[in-house]
């Protein structure tokens, strides 16, 4: 029997050059920014609009997303695991709104014949407006067998998957001066989302909330900790408090040593290269926060891979 796995993400620029295409994909995503006409016109011109600022935050950190370097090396050791395994599987990643697009990876998977296909996001909580999107571009283009298809909506608890964020924080941790080590303030940031999506009954917020009180729970509460939303855009009301506000408040405190962990992402990428580590830095150390450091994402951390593989292999046991 063969299988098939699909990971999803959202996909990043790889040059400057990609920016405004890869904005335009995304400003024209229906699960994102539901217009009821137009909305081709108004990612063209959001997309242009915003390029110019966007590149200037790229070229700060190489000038393209290592989003796309890291997801691929996830599916590289994710299809080593499973084939220690003696599983018959191939490994396929499938972007939102950059290369591999997801309509290429649809029609590859779909000539293959496999006998199973799972369809995992590397979102660990569920969002309509990133696993719900990817699946729904997914739906849109994959034409074969659906009763082959089976889809990993969540692993916001899987027991590796807070290991592998504990583990990242206990290395971080270390980066700090020793004599500080103890009054270190843990601050949770996840990318932030409108509030009118949350009153829509989107689980994403709560999703997060339950993986930092795991987390914290495995930690024994080490330390204090804190959670707040960051990327925010455009004037809605989004999740509170901001990132930019926490790092401030506590500033105010009196509390000199941040520790920032990306908590919704799963690789590094302009979220948490420029905007947590550049943007917010800046903002830290203005408020005399004396060391401001940002965990590094789980990346190629082993642990990750093997909650993934873990799932994987529960999902073709049936389970």
């Amino acid at each position: 029997m063969s299988s098939a796995v699909v990971l999803f993400n959202l996909g990043g620029p790889d040059s400057i050059e990609a920016i405004e295409p890869f904005l335009n994909n995304l400003f024209c995503d229906p699960d994102i920014f539901n217009l009821p006409f137009g909305q081709k016109l108004f990612a063209k011109l959001i997309s242009s609009r915003r390029a110019p600022k966007v590149a200037e935050e790229y070229k700060l950190i190489g000038g393209r997303s290592p989003i796309n370097e890291w997801t691929e090396k996830q599916r590289s050791m994710l299809e080593v695991s499973l084939r220690n395994n003696n599983e018959s599987v191939d490994v396929y990643t499938a972007m939102r709104y950059w290369n591999p697009l997801t309509k290429e990876v649809a029609a590859n998977v779909e000539s293959k014949n496999y006998d199973k296909i799972i369809l995992l996001p590397l979102y660990p909580h569920y969002s309509i407006t990133t696993t719900g999107s990817s699946f729904n571009e997914w739906k849109r283009h994959y034409n074969g067998d659906k009763s082959k298809l089976i889809f990993v909506n969540d692993y916001y608890l899987h027991p590796k998957y807070l290991e592998a964020i504990n583990q990242r924080i206990d290395e971080t941790i270390l980066r700090f001066p020793e004599k500080v080590r103890n009054e270190i303030q843990i601050v949770f940031s996840a990318h932030g989302t409108p509030i009118s999506l949350v009153k829509k009954g989107d689980p994403y917020s709560e999703h997060i909330k339950q993986t930092v009180e795991a987390v914290m729970k495995l930690r024994k509460h080490s330390h204090n900790h804190h959670l707040c939303f960051q990327s925010k855009v455009g004037p809605m009301k989004w999740l509170e408090p901001a990132t930019s506000t926490m790092i401030e408040e506590l500033a105010l405190q009196n509390k000199k040593n941040l520790l920032i962990v990306p908590i919704s992402f799963v690789s590094d990428h302009v979220e948490t290269l420029f905007e947590l580590d550049i943007e917010y830095r800046h903002i830290a150390e203005k408020a005399g926060i004396e060391n401001y450091i940002v965990m590094k994402g789980l990346n190629d951390s082993q642990l990750f891979i093997d909650a993934l593989s873990e799932i994987v292999k529960a999902k073709l046991n049936g389970k």
